[in-house]
């Protein structure tokens, strides 16, 4: 694809282009502008790693002293000190090649293989675990701002997914970095484009945060619905009566609260013993990171089991269309409904509870249970401890507020609907939201390898 092409598809046409462009002939550079000049990084930067964790251990970790920086610790490009390690000064001595300096570029070698973070300033002698590496220039050829985005952008991506190895567990190696060949434009054009950059990605930046922040408003007002709609109804002059129970509050005159286990056939908990786990199959194993906002949600690291796993796992009872899936910890609260397909069995930390229908709409137990009533009952029990889970023992004496047997229908079907509209409303904001990243990733990478001239 010709480079005006490429521009032209990611909305960056309205940006200059420069008036010539050269092939230098590798893959994840394509054209660059013929005033650019390519370079191997080991030729003009100290690129260094720790060389294993040289007995460092995790116990050896102290609450001040020098910094330990790792990938966990990569915020938006820059490092979260505050939640670093730290280690002896001995420690830091050890390795000299690899203390941070600022203006220094670090990026992770192996796990999370290329994430970036740029060193502004440091807040005191900082080191690096081993699966980072330290790239500073020491040739004078270009900054480490300029740098930090050229590694942010889809060239150096590219180089990575050729690059790294491995089955289970990739990594990038440091010769593989040094070998990186980068196209960089004279220093004050470098510093132009790094210029132009902070400018136009926190402006980005700042627009998926007041979008994010729409997201998480939208979500906030869809549980307080749910609250208010499984606990006060949907009648606003509906005559009240006190609940008897501190934290209810009043509830519509007509309405009951009864324990969960009066509404249910059976509680049932789980009982595993060995079996394997697949990434996919016929018989999902649920588990508690599964089970989110009322949803059944598979994209969270699903995995699934064998028959023999199968008829082991569901030996106390089988999970039917209809029955309510239960988090007791991890976090404990939530609640789904059994889906019709895939047939599936409990995970650890989940239970189920089998609907007497007769009693309780499964949909409106489901809301009843994660819009609150379950997180209140638990934190009734805590008593300022920091209790996060249910002893089965509890789990059946979770009040819930029970409207006539109709009425929760009614309730749960205005629920349906109004969260189906809050729904739309949140995936149009969401698909605003990943066009804006990918437009800030196109923005990067048209900049830092000269498909758009960004000097006036």
């Amino acid at each position: 694809m010709q480079v005006h092409d490429k521009v032209r598809q990611t909305g960056l046409s309205r940006y200059k282009s420069y008036p010539a462009y050269v092939k230098p002939g590798i893959e994840w550079l394509g054209e660059i502008p013929s005033s650019w000049a390519v370079d191997k990084l080991k030729f003009n930067s100290h690129i260094k790693g720790r060389i294993g964790w040289q007995n460092l251990r995790a116990d050896e970790f102290t609450s001040e002293g020098p910094y330990l920086v790792t990938g966990m610790h990569f915020r938006d490009g820059k490092v979260d000190w505050e939640s670093c390690y730290h280690i002896s000064d001995d420690r830091y001595n050890m390795a000299p090649e690899i203390q941070v300096r600022s203006g220094d570029v670090l990026v992770t070698k192996d796990g999370s293989v290329g994430k970036i973070a740029y060193i502004d300033e440091l807040p005191g002698p900082t080191s690096l675990n081993s699966h980072l590496l330290v790239i500073r220039d020491v040739k004078g050829r270009y900054f480490g701002r300029f740098l930090f985005y050229l590694l942010d952008s889809d060239a150096f991506r590219s180089f990575t997914v050729l690059e790294q190895k491995g089955t289970t567990f990739f990594g990038i190696t440091q010769r593989s970095v040094e070998n990186f060949a980068a196209a960089f434009p004279p220093l004050d054009e470098q510093r132009a484009i790094a210029t132009f950059l902070d400018r136009e990605t926190g402006k980005i930046d700042a627009l998926i945060a007041k979008k994010e922040r729409l997201i998480a408003l939208l979500q906030e007002k869809r549980t307080a619905l749910i609250t208010h709609a499984v606990t006060k109804g949907l009648d606003p002059n509906a005559p009240m009566k006190d609940s008897g129970v501190e934290w209810l509050g009043e509830i519509p005159a007509h309405w009951e609260v009864k324990r969960i286990k009066y509404l249910l056939h059976r509680i049932i908990d789980t009982e595993h013993k060995t079996a394997p786990f697949y990434p996919d199959g016929e018989y999902l194993v649920v588990r508690t990171s599964n089970v989110r906002s009322g949803t059944l949600d598979l994209s969270n690291d699903a995995k699934f089991t064998d028959e023999d796993g199968y008829i082991e796992w569901t030996r106390r009872g089988m999970p039917t269309p209809g029955d309510i899936l239960f988090t007791r910890e991890a976090p404990a609260g939530e609640a789904c409904i059994v889906p019709h397909t895939p047939k599936l069995c409990l995970g650890q930390r989940m239970v189920l509870f089998k609907i007497d229908h007769r009693m309780l709409d499964g949909d409106f137990g489901v809301h009843a249970l994660y819009g609150g009533l379950a997180d209140e009952f638990i934190e009734s029990l805590s008593q300022g401890s920091t209790v996060a889970h249910f002893n089965m023992s509890d789990i059946g004496n979770i009040p819930i507020v029970t409207p006539p047997r109709s009425e929760q229908t009614l309730i749960a079907d205005y629920i349906r609907n109004r969260n189906a509209e809050t729904q739309n409303l949140v995936v149009a904001v969401g698909e605003g939201i990943n066009l804006l990243k990918e437009y800030r990733t196109a923005l990067i990478s048209a900049a830092v390898t000269g498909k758009i001239d960004v000097r006036d």
